[in-house]
């Protein structure tokens, strides 16, 4: 997608994707430290584009690893204790200040939060070689970022070794026993990962 470029360094509205996502965030109406997770071949990328347009926002700039709870287990090394950690994927750029503000506030409460949207399409089941099987929609939600935990539940999941179970870090925190609460998720937190979606991501931006 893109040409070889990152998702995450495409242009939309004349801004990668990447710097409207940490522009969500900073419209909250509370101070956040922003840990950017991005490949190691990009570091020099963004630091050169964030000079050249004299962005000046405190961030810390940490390399990815070679998966999801790799990069994400680098990111946590700087996250202080007793505080909330929101986890969000750098593609999701239309997440609303009230939104985010929301799943905060629930994040005091519970402890673990991440949301999720209802399923519309059907959904199969692949059984191998080629069959599959109906299974019923209502028993299933797709799940969203930004996914958020206290601290001290984050950093103790990620002391454990990397399991291929880990698709999130939901499943990552899940797997020490936290019960997991499930918020109500938006449509317009889309992730941009096909090209299509940028598409539909240039749609959005009009009316966001």
């Amino acid at each position: 997608m893109g040409g070889g470029i990152a998702k995450q360094f495409l242009e939309l509205d004349d801004k990668p994707v990447l710097l409207h996502t940490v522009e969500a965030f900073m419209k909250l109406s509370f101070p956040v430290d922003i840990i950017l997770v991005v490949p190691s071949a990009y570091r020099q990328h963004w630091k050169d584009y964030c000079m050249e347009h004299r962005l000046t926002f405190s961030h810390i700039l940490v390399s990815g690893g070679i998966t999801r709870f790799h990069s994400v287990k680098n990111a946590l090394k700087y996250v202080a204790k007793d505080a909330i950690v929101a986890v969000h994927d750098g593609v999701r750029p239309f997440v609303s200040k009230d939104f985010l503000e929301s799943l905060f506030a629930l994040a005091q409460e519970r402890e673990a939060v991440i949301p999720v949207i209802k399923a519309v399409d059907s959904i199969r089941k692949l059984t191998g070689e080629g069959s599959s099987k109906p299974v019923n929609r209502k028993e299933f939600v797709m799940v969203q970022t930004p996914q958020i935990f206290h601290s001290d539940i984050i950093l103790k999941a990620y002391e454990q070794a990397y399991s291929p179970l880990f698709n999130d870090d939901a499943s990552v925190v899940e797997s020490i026993g936290q019960e997991i609460f499930l918020a109500e998720g938006s449509r317009y937190n889309i992730k941009i990962t096909q090209p299509e979606d940028l598409i539909l991501a240039r749609a959005i931006i009009n009316v966001f």
